[in-house]
């Protein structure tokens, strides 16, 4: 039995989730609404404030699909309720960004600025030149931006220039040994 997938979903005080047929569920909350399809073969149950997900059978593809399942539920859940951010930081000589309107505007020490537009149920903030908090409903789609954004300057090795997310880790390599012999 997946580990997660058996769990239950507790659905908290202000949050509506409905489940019409073909496992389309919409969930609503002070955030915002999310819908989504969810595998046929999997039984998503509501009882009360309680959702339940279970599997038809033991077969690999089942098992597979269930703990995903419950995952995603629950992913939707918190993020009509309470919502997802990703923060990431500018580190670099000469490196900013600022948000003009929907825009974020970057300078990453190429010859061009390069800008970002904000998408649907994406917001972003800049706080300090140097810090960029992207935020939504959607773990899926502030992850994905937040890749993004990351992308365009990822960070490097021997000085960490570029952008990195704040828990990222950097592994800082030794440059070259000029010339000894």
């Amino acid at each position: 039995m997946s580990r997660i997938g058996k769990m239950p979903i507790t659905v908290p005080a202000g949050v509506e989730v409905t489940i019409a047929d073909g496992n389309l569920v919409t969930v609503k909350g002070p955030k915002g609404t999310l819908t989504s399809k969810f595998h046929h073969d999997m039984i998503i149950k509501q009882e009360g404030a309680v959702l339940t997900v279970s599997r038809p059978d033991e077969e690999h593809e089942h098992k597979s699909l269930h703990g995903l399942t419950r995952t995603l539920l629950h992913n939707m859940i918190v993020g009509v309720e309470k919502g997802y951010t990703k923060e990431l930081e500018v580190n670099g000589v000469g490196y900013r960004a600022q948000k003009q309107g929907k825009q974020l505007i970057m300078n990453l020490g190429y010859s061009h600025p390069v800008v970002v537009d904000e998408i649907d149920g994406i917001t972003i903030d800049v706080p300090a030149q140097n810090k960029i908090v992207i935020s939504g409903i959607d773990k899926q789609k502030v992850g994905q931006f937040a890749a993004e954004v990351r992308g365009k300057r990822p960070p490097e090795p021997y000085k960490g220039k570029g952008i990195k997310y704040t828990t990222e880790v950097l592994r800082h390599k030794e440059g070259k040994t000029g010339g000894k012999k």
